[in-house]
C-alpha cells in the first residue's frame, strides 16, 4: 500500500483536532494528527498498544497519572489499557500507530 499525504481525506473531529487515516494492515493501523495548540484528546483507554512520533510542535501527555512532555522528534509507547490524555503544546503534528487494529476511526467502514 503506497500513501501519498495530499490524496488522504482530512476528517475534522472537533477541538481543533484533524485526523488522516493513513492505512491499515493486517496488524495494525497508521494514523496523522494535526492538533492546534491547547487542543485535548480526553482521557481513554483501548486495548490496542499505541507508538507515537511527534513531527513537530509537542504533547503534554498524562499515561497512568505520570506526566510527559514531548516535542518534535520524541516519540511515545502507550501499552494496552492504559489510561491517557494529549494536550498540545503549540500546533502540534504526529503520527500514531495501533496494534492490533483500532477500529473505530473514519475510513475504517
Amino acid at each position: 500500500m503506497i500513501c501519498y499525504h495530499e490524496q488522504i481525506p482530512k476528517k475534522d473531529i472537533g477541538g481543533g483536532i484533524i485526523l488522516q487515516v493513513l492505512g491499515f494492515g493486517k496488524n495494525m493501523n497508521v494514523l496523522h494528527w494535526n492538533m492546534a495548540d491547547q487542543s485535548v484528546v480526553p482521557p481513554h483507554s483501548h486495548p490496542q498498544e499505541q507508538f507515537g512520533y511527534v513531527i513537530k510542535g509537542g504533547f503534554e501527555i498524562l499515561v497512568d497519572g505520570q506526566k510527559y512532555t514531548l516535542r518534535a522528534g520524541d516519540a511515545y509507547f502507550i501499552p494496552p489499557n492504559a489510561l491517557h490524555t494529549f494536550t498540545a503544546l503549540g500546533e502540534t503534528e504526529a503520527i500514531d500507530v495501533f496494534n492490533p487494529i483500532r477500529e473505530n476511526y473514519p475510513g475504517r467502514e
